[in-house]
């Protein structure tokens, strides 16, 4: 007898969600492991906020569990399931008035409580989640003098400081410029090595392809989920949005974010669109409008 996989750090069995009436997600399965960026795709209205947010224990779901370490969500204590699971909504909040860094040293609050006092520890794991999101340099300034792409990279850094082992991000590079977004993937990819769990929504599919696993969400149910090298899920992606893109191959060229840059040309060999060739473990790929 087979014994039954590993609990992952987190993972949903047949969730499904509904929303003024309307089903939104509709018995979703995943596991998100460690050491792997998964990254959740798929067109709009799919389900992909959705989906995340109830992951993070933020939308009840109508039916089906979402499991942390192998305990339902519920039965962890609000306190203990934010120490686990660091949070980034798609329209992060935060106070205005408050300099940036001190922004950041709340992602320390589920560790410390209300009255704790952080300690040169959690002021190590701030500093350096700053840094890692490229803020440091205006750490004193306040949220709402900053620029979009300053914002969103100090809330970044207040998920980062969480140092969870999950990391929740929904559209996590709005307002970046590329070289942050970047920065942004190399991050991810240091996490994952230390044993970080990750889930991005994105809507930017070259940046998806990026990723270590396509959970590919269509109308609420899975339509795919594996690696961008699986020739099955670059297939259901071109699908998912009604042929419109083409996926492409592009010649193998060292980068340590492991993002598509684009700066190699396309591999001629590679096959014009999902559907055709063999699944590829190297190169990196790139998605194009289709002609």
């Amino acid at each position: 007898m087979t014994a039954p996989p590993p609990a992952a750090p987190l993972e949903a069995h047949a969730l499904s969600v509904v929303l003024g009436g309307r089903t939104v997600l509709d018995r979703v399965g995943l596991r998100l492991e460690a050491r792997l960026w998964t990254a959740i795709v798929g067109p709009n209205g799919a389900g992909k906020s959705t989906l995340l947010a109830a992951l993070a224990g933020l939308r009840a779901p109508a039916a089906g569990t979402v499991r942390l370490d192998g305990r339902t969500l519920g039965a962890w204590s609000p306190r203990e399931r934010a120490m686990r699971i660091a949070w980034l909504g798609q329209h992060g909040e935060a106070e205005g008035d408050l300099a940036a860094r001190d922004v950041v040293a709340l992602g320390r609050l589920p560790r410390l409580g209300l009255l704790g006092s952080p300690g040169s520890s959690d002021d190590a794991i701030v500093d350096a989640a700053m840094r890692e999101t490229e803020c440091d340099a205006f750490a004193g300034r306040r949220l709402d003098a900053l620029s979009g792409g300053e914002r969103q990279r100090v809330l970044i850094a207040r998920a980062l400081a969480v140092d969870a082992g999950v990391l929740l991000l929904d559209e996590p590079t709005t307002h970046l410029d590329a070289p942050h977004q970047r920065a942004l993937l190399r991050s991810l990819r240091a996490r994952t090595a230390r044993g970080a769990a990750i889930a991005t929504v994105l809507h930017d599919l070259g940046l998806a392809m990026a990723a270590d696993r396509l959970l590919v969400l269509v109308a609420g149910r899975v339509a795919a989920d594996g690696p961008p090298a699986d020739p099955a899920v670059r297939d259901a992606l071109v699908r998912a949005f009604g042929g419109a893109i083409r996926i492409l191959r592009v010649a193998d060229e060292p980068d340590p974010s492991g993002m598509p840059d684009g700066a190699g040309a396309a591999d001629p060999s590679a096959a014009p669109d999902a559907a055709a060739g063999a699944a590829r473990t190297d190169g990196r790929w790139i998605v194009v409008p289709r002609d």
